[in-house]
Parts: C-alpha cells; structure tokens; sequence
C-alpha cells in the first residue's frame, strides 16, 4: 500500500451543506476502490492564484489515504467529473 494525499478546490459559490457533500462524495470513491482514508484537512477558503471559471477564491481540502497504485487513477477519474469541484490533484506521498 502506498501513500496518497487528494488535493480538492471546492467552488465557493456553493453552500456548506454542499461543499461538505463534496468532500464526503470524495472520500466515498477512495474507499469504493479500496483505499483506507487517514486524514481529511480542511485548509479553508482561500484565494486562488489566478480566475478559474471566473472565480477567485474557492474552498482547499486535503485528502489524505492508504492504497494500492491503481486506485489514484480511478479516483482522479470520478473526480475530475463533480461539477463542484473546480481543481484536484492526487500525488504520492514519500515514506
């Protein structure tokens, strides 16, 4: 098992109760592909390097999980299609 973290830029536009659907919708994909989620971090709103789809701040959350090397891709995969989230980006942790 290897070591991932999933960055997620929710869009601000959205209301709590959704943001926080996203991020649960998120963590629900790592585990349907067998991966073991460790930590979640809320990072908060912040404002965004440059205008994503004419926004300028949106909400960071820090995915952190256990699995096996395919599962990245299957995850990045599902996630690249939520309509709330307007960034993501899934790396390899070191040991």
């Amino acid at each position: 098992m290897n070591k991932y973290e999933l960055a997620l830029i929710v869009s601000a536009k959205i209301e709590d109760d959704a943001r926080t659907a996203a991020v649960e919708k998120a963590q629900k994909i790592i585990t349907k592909y067998g991966g073991t989620v460790t930590n979640v971090e809320d990072a908060g709103k912040k404002r965004l390097a440059y205008e994503i789809q004419k926004m300028k701040e949106g909400f960071y959350y820090f995915i952190q999980f256990d699995a096996e090397s395919d599962v990245p891709a299957q995850v990045e995969a599902k996630v690249r299609i939520m309509e709330t989230v307007i960034r993501y980006l899934c790396v390899r942790q070191d040991a």
